[in-house]
Formats: C-alpha cells, structure tokens, sequence
C-alpha cells in the first residue's frame, strides 16, 4: 500500500515546528535569568548523573572529579560570555551580564572568560582522564590552582575598589565559592603524593654539590628572576604613584592601562608587588642553596598564576573595550609585548627546570651529607 505523499510545501513547515519552538524556547530563557539559571542546574545535574551511570561511581571516589566536572560546566559558560561580548555569537547570556554582573563586559572581564573557557577547561580535560585513568594529576592541578585563585582574587578586589563597586548586585555572591573550592582543592592537591624520580643517593649528592657557576642554566635563570623581580618592583611603585620622572613617563608613555578606574590593572600590579616578588626571591635562594624541596610544587603555582595574569593585563591593554586614553599606545606596541611575554616566560622556565631534574631540590640525602661532612 502506498502512502500519499507529503507535499513540498507541507515538509518544511513541519521540520520548522519544532525549530520554531526551539528559537522561541531560547528566547525566553535569554530573557528571564531565573529561568536561564534554573536550566543551567538542571543541565549540570544532568550531566553528572550521566557520568556517574556510565561509570559505575567510580570516577566520583576522587571529590575533586565532581569540582572538575561542576567547573568545566561554567567554564562553558564564561567562553560563552566572551564569545558573545566579542561580537562572535549572540543571544545567550546578555541579560545576566548586563543585569548581573556588568564588569564581565570590561576587557579585563572578557579576558579571564577567555582563559577560564580555554585554558582552564582544557585543564579539567585533562584532569578528568587523569582521573579515570588512575594517573596522577597532581602537577597539572597546582599548575591550575594558581591560575584560578590569581584570576578571582584579581577579579573580586578590582570589582571592590573599581568602579564597578556602586554596581555590585547579589549575584557577586557567586564568585566566592571560586575562593572556597580552590582552597580546599589545593589542600587535597599538596596532601597528595609526589611522583619521586628514580635517582640514587650518588647522583642527588653529585647534583647538589655543584655550585652555581656549575650550573649554567640556573645561573641564565637566577638572571632571568633578578630581572623579573626588577620589573616587578618598578611597576609597583608606578602604581603606588612613585614621584620619579620614570615611574610617570612609564605609566602615560608605556603602560596607561595601569591607570584604567577598572581597578584590576592596579589590583594586579599590587599582588605582584607583595606576593610574586617575595616569591621571585625565594627562588633564588632556591636555585642557590641545595635542598629546598617545596620550590618544584610552588613553581607550578606560580608559573599558573602568572600566565593567567599576563594573559588577561596583554589583553587588556589592547582590547578595544579599555577606553582609548588607557589603551598601549601603538608606537610601543612591540616594546611592550616583548617585556611583558618575557615576564610570563620567566616562571614557566623556573617551573619546567624543577620538573625536568628535581634531583637539585630533593631533601639532601645520607650520601650528601656523609660528602658534606668529610
């Protein structure tokens, strides 16, 4: 039996029924944030449930596999608001920026989205197969912890003391369990073991009676951090507003988007000042003197939080939503890249030379210090 066929003009109009809904259903959840919200839960909820089915429970042994899950999930989302901000898509999370959380339109705002939605989701990949696979996962989670913990205290402390301060609504709220959960990862993440590399006593005490001049490469990379820490106190007394004719030419010439009222650029800079610096010290002393254990795990961190605050400040300077009196002039354009880059590159060479031979930075052993001793 042949059934009648359906007319042309007919099957288009079917298939565009529930395309239509489709629209219409988007539209109106863009419209209601409660509802947008609401869906995101639901979706969440969702996918975990499915994760947890498919395999049995036992990724969900490890806590942190649901915090990475959960993360990834907003991770999505801030890639969203970039995207969208940029001018790429449109329509998906305009009402909640524009009436939740506006400074997520500022330039520093688009760029941490970029890196959260980017780099830190690809980490929760990462992280997660780790997790599945029951392999360790401990060096990409420092790298990460310190990536995240300077990208929300930045963010949160510019927001306070910005101008966006009069416009903070509840929905700021949010962003504190970004300090919680990264606090409480980190301590799983320290308390788990390391990965020992196999070297006998003989080859550690070797490598750590080596003195500096031995040592070529760390004597290139205790410059690299002299320099570094250099730079690093300048740009906190330019923002400290230092009277030297330097300090002045540097941020009007230079860097005006340290001026910019956002507040994040100064925010940043401060962090730098009292906690990246001391830091950059300590490293020297680590690169110095044998035995300082703690720095490989602590050079992830760092090197994670300076590629994102390098990242997010480059980006900054030269977006087009800074106002143009605080944007990087273009005749230095290049000058100011090149400082910046190698400003980045620094800790992620510090973190790659403690990964690549630890034997420098193991607790000093018997044989060494039987050496030590005769």
């Amino acid at each position: 039996m042949q059934l009648p066929a359906v007319p042309g003009a007919l099957a288009p109009s079917l298939l565009a029924i529930p395309v239509a809904f489709g629209i219409n259903a988007a539209t109106a959840l863009a419209d209601s944030p409660l509802a947008l919200m609401l869906t995101g839960v639901l979706l969440l909820a969702g996918l975990i449930s499915i994760i947890f089915f498919v395999s049995g429970g036992s990724h969900f042994q490890d806590p942190l596999f649901c915090v990475f899950v959960v993360l990834s999930f907003t991770s999505v989302a801030d890639l969203i608001i970039s995207l969208e901000e940029d001018g790429y898509i449109s329509g998906f999370m305009e009402v909640y920026v524009r009436e939740g959380e506006p400074y997520l339109r500022t330039a520093h705002g688009i760029m941490i989205c970029y890196w959260d939605g980017i780099i830190h989701y690809g980490l929760y990949l990462a992280m997660m197969a780790a997790i599945g696979q029951r392999k360790s996962y401990r060096n990409l989670g420092l790298f990460w912890l310190g990536s995240l913990m300077m990208s929300i205290v930045v963010f949160l402390l510019g927001n306070l003391i910005g101008k966006y301060s009069s416009d903070l609504s509840p929905s700021f709220l949010l962003n504190l369990p970004y300090i919680l959960i990264p606090l409480w990862a980190g301590v799983r993440l320290f308390q788990q073991p390391k990965a020992l590399p196999c070297l006998s006593p003989e080859k550690v005490a070797k490598e750590q009676g080596k003195c500096l001049y031995q040592r070529p490469q760390d004597m290139g990379l205790v410059l690299v951090l002299l320099l570094t820490a250099a730079f690093t106190f300048f740009r906190g007394m330019v923002v400290l507003d230092c009277p030297a004719d330097s300090c002045f030419e540097y941020i009007y010439q230079h860097e005006p988007y340290l001026r910019d009222p956002v507040g994040y650029p100064k925010v940043q800079m401060l962090i730098y000042l009292f906690y990246v610096l001391p830091f950059f010290c300590l490293s020297i002393y680590g690169l110095v003197l044998p035995g300082c254990s703690w720095l490989p795990d602590w050079s992830l961190v760092f090197a994670g939080a300076i590629a994102q605050a390098q990242f997010s400040h480059l980006g900054s300077s030269l977006h087009a939503r800074t106002p143009f009196p605080y944007q990087t002039p273009e005749d230095v354009w290049w000058s100011f890249l090149l400082t910046n880059v190698l400003y980045a590159l620094g800790p992620q060479l510090l973190a790659f030379r403690c990964l690549r031979c630890p034997a420098f930075f193991l607790p000093a052993t018997p044989a060494s210090r039987g050496k030590k001793h005769q």
